[in-house]
């Protein structure tokens, strides 16, 4: 999996623990003002709940509690096609997905100074 925002946004890497603020509504905009939009496919998917465990080291329970409590949160959307042009039509918007789907409509972010495919890379 690898986080991708728009291409204006100026973010290229973030650490782990600034990520997991996002995705647990402490941090709600960007350095430039501009207002953080998570983007997720399934939010209750095997995937989404393993990267969100992963991220806020809360176990499956309590991710689905913090979802619940912020359904207005964050944007579904049905498939990594539709993410994508969601992230790159929506400034401010942050999204997870599938290597193999990034585009060049998106930036990918790394994380902990990785990329998607470096050793060590959080989220594989």
């Amino acid at each position: 999996m690898a986080v991708v925002v728009d291409k204006s946004n100026s973010v290229e890497d973030i650490t782990s623990a600034d990520l997991a603020k996002i995705l647990a509504f402490d941090t709600t905009a960007w350095k430039d003002g501009r207002k953080v939009q998570i983007v997720l496919r399934d939010p209750y998917s095997a995937d989404t709940q393993d990267i969100l465990q992963k991220l806020l080291k809360l176990p499956e329970d309590k991710v689905k509690a913090l979802l619940a409590s912020h359904k207005g949160g964050f944007v579904v959307v049905k498939s990594d096609e539709e993410l994508l042009n969601f992230v790159a039509a929506n400034p401010g918007a942050i999204g997870f997905v599938y290597v193999y789907s990034i585009n060049n409509k998106v930036s990918v972010v790394k994380i902990d100074r990785k990329l998607p495919l470096d050793q060590g890379y959080l989220l594989h």
